[in-house]
């Protein structure tokens, strides 16, 4: 439909092959890893619901660390800095119940590896395709997670998805956006959909900027994990397995300060966020945790 984000990135045009490649025993062995650990998954999704919100966070974060280890791709996370600039931004208001409410996690989008990236930092519940729902085995373990689901082919599902996102940050829950609604390889980034940022102004929530960047030894960013145009799962997965020193720098931006009163709006906060995010890469003295 017309009014879903097209990204020009391709596979073909886009996607290189990694400096370095993974031998064959060790993609035999990240294969395997890969399966015990998505197996382990399942099995906790059968008793998850038992737990309250915060355990079942934890455990997915540390579930969520332990896939991207066995796919032998190393996380790294990094303090960015806020485009509002130091004193400015931090003196400002912000918004309403910030500190009761959840924070809106706001990232550009490269890879269907992106949800588990941010999982693994922080306990959060993602916003994802509807799509997702009906992957085997991946759908449920999404779902089991908290995903919020939203269907991009029906406009008219996306008052009802804002007033979800909105209701999940009221309940103290970090929610998970990709506003960009589409994937580019992660050489340029699509401009924002202000749609969620509506969310974080109804919820009174703060909105934090994250910026995902992959990268190898030859290239920076690392095209492999990308998950562009015609691609499918089986391919993108294929490529991960098969590069060697694959990382993803996670940059975690200050909160976005701004005040409902003084007629903020969902597309400000969006300009906002994107132009954080898309700004220079972080300086490596920054990095906080190495993973």
């Amino acid at each position: 439909m017309s009014w879903l984000p097209v990204a020009a990135c391709t596979v073909g045009g886009c996607v290189r092959s990694p400096a370095r490649t993974a031998g064959p025993v060790r993609r035999a062995l990240r294969v395997l890893g890969a399966l015990g650990v998505v197996a382990g998954g399942v099995s906790w999704s059968l008793v998850a619901r038992r737990f309250d919100d915060r355990r079942r966070g934890e455990v997915t974060m540390r579930w969520a660390r332990l896939l991207l280890r066995v796919l032998g791709i190393r996380l790294e996370v990094a303090q960015g800095f806020s485009v509002l600039g130091g004193s400015a931004a931090s003196a400002a208001p912000v918004a309403p119940g910030a500190g009761t409410c959840g924070a809106l996690l706001v990232a550009n989008h490269v890879s269907w590896l992106d949800p588990l990236v941010v999982a693994a930092i922080t306990p959060c519940r993602p916003l994802a395709k509807s799509d997702i729902a009906r992957w085997p085995v991946l759908g449920s373990l999404v779902a089991s997670g908290g995903a919020i689901f939203i269907d991009r082919e029906r406009l008219s599902t996306l008052p009802g998805t804002v007033r979800d996102v909105a209701g999940a940050l009221r309940a103290g829950h970090d929610v998970a956006v990709f506003p960009e609604g589409t994937t580019t390889c992660g050489r340029a980034m699509g401009p924002f959909r202000p749609a969620m940022f509506q969310a974080a102004i109804d919820a009174g929530a703060p909105v934090r900027p994250v910026r995902l960047r992959f990268r190898d030894e030859g290239s920076d960013p690392a095209t492999g994990p990308a998950f562009v145009g015609d691609d499918t799962l089986p391919a993108s997965l294929r490529r991960v397995i098969a590069a060697r020193g694959l990382v993803v720098e996670v940059t975690m931006f200050p909160q976005v300060a701004y005040a409902p009163a003084a007629g903020v709006t969902r597309r400000s906060l969006a300009g906002i966020a994107h132009a954080t995010v898309s700004g220079d890469a972080p300086r490596r003295h920054d990095v906080l945790v190495a993973a």
